[in-house]
């Protein structure tokens, strides 16, 4: 009997000194990333927002990105604001539960209501309508957007989007474990932060791979912000519901009528870019695919040349997509990062990197 009450004395210890390191790890990844733009009440969620106007010579409509799982605003703004600022009006903002973004009353879990969200703040900065650009996880909300807010669509982009029905639909476990309540709550509270922190840096080059990490990706583009654990539940709930979701709504992506261009890496270790690519170009009337060779799941980061590209496309004007994405090819042909440590199997999310 005292081995018994030594041992969960022990286990006690544990979990209290583990959830000490994860407040902790908290509180120093919020001091080091601290908030970049400005806030809004959505329904009783706090959105963090980077709002750039347009410019008096705009040559683009607005433009709204939507990132991925595990991410944050700055994921999509650091590469892609310098390459569009001054020719377009751009809304950079944190989903709901990620980055500074508050999560709300219950009502952002979905890709629906997420979608519902981006399209209010976008009305109280007067943006009528704009382009959207989605990463992966935000793919399957900006096709939720071009179905419920076609008024305010005026083309889709996506990148390395994860929108169907997988084999399986299966995700990672501690997505799973995370959304229960109670359990998921007691595991972010004393797991995400240190087992997130010794994963990182190999998720991430798994994430790009077998294109290289940008120098400083991670701490630039404070991706530590999801191991906070109110953030990790967040991520958990919107992953483990995503297969929920696209089953439903696939067989739906045939209402959005508005100009669309999917990119795509043939080496992407992420999404299975075969089911959710393809099923976007077959499924949206008139969607151009972009395969590009010997590219991973970042074209935003490795190709935004090529990103920009697909909104002048859907914009209007007249883009050479294939061309583009040749020349992106010859850039990135010798790429061998992440060789023998990161599997060509596809999985449905990565592990605590973003989607």
């Amino acid at each position: 009997m005292n081995l018994i009450y030594a041992a969960l004395a022990f286990l006690m210890a544990l979990v209290f000194a583990l959830g000490g390191v994860t407040r902790a790890g908290a509180w120093l990844i919020e001091r080091r990333n601290p908030p970049v733009g400005e806030f809004a009440d959505v329904d009783g969620a706090r959105i963090h927002y980077v709002h750039v106007p347009a410019p008096a010579n705009a040559d683009l409509p607005p433009i709204v990105f939507i990132h991925g799982a595990s991410a944050n605003l700055r994921d999509q703004m650091l590469p892609l604001r310098p390459l569009l600022e001054g020719r377009a009006e751009i809304l950079f903002l944190d989903r709901p539960g990620f980055g500074w973004s508050g999560r709300g009353p219950g009502n952002n879990e979905t890709p629906e209501a997420q979608a519902n969200t981006i399209a209010v703040l976008m009305d109280r900065l007067g943006i009528k309508q704009a382009i959207i650009v989605g990463h992966s996880f935000g793919g399957a909300i900006t096709t939720a957007f071009g179905r419920g807010h076609p008024d305010k669509t005026l083309g889709l982009v996506f990148i390395s989007p994860a929108t169907h029905p997988w084999p399986g639909g299966a995700t990672a476990w501690y997505y799973n474990l995370t959304a229960i309540p109670v359990i998921g709550w007691l595991f972010s509270e004393t797991l995400s932060y240190p087992a997130g922190t010794l994963r990182m840096a190999d998720a991430t080059a798994c994430v790009f791979a077998p294109n290289r990490v940008p120098d400083n990706y991670v701490d630039a583009t404070s991706i530590p912000l999801v191991l906070r654990p109110s953030a990790f539940r967040a991520n958990a709930v919107d992953v483990a519901g995503l297969y929920r979701y696209v089953l439903g709504a696939a067989p739906r992506y045939g209402d959005i009528k508005a100009p669309t261009v999917v990119i795509s890496g043939d080496r992407d270790k992420v999404v299975y870019a075969t089911i959710h690519s393809v099923g976007l170009e077959r499924d949206i009337q008139g969607a151009e695919l972009v395969w590009v060779h010997n590219l991973g799941h970042k074209p935003d980061w490795i190709a935004p040349d090529l990103v920009i590209g697909a909104i002048e496309k859907v914009a209007g004007k007249d883009v050479d997509l294939p061309a583009m994405a040749k020349t992106v090819e010859a850039r990135i042909a010798s790429d061998t990062y992440g060789a023998g440590k990161c599997a060509d199997l596809k999985v449905p999310e990565a592990e605590l990197a973003p989607i």
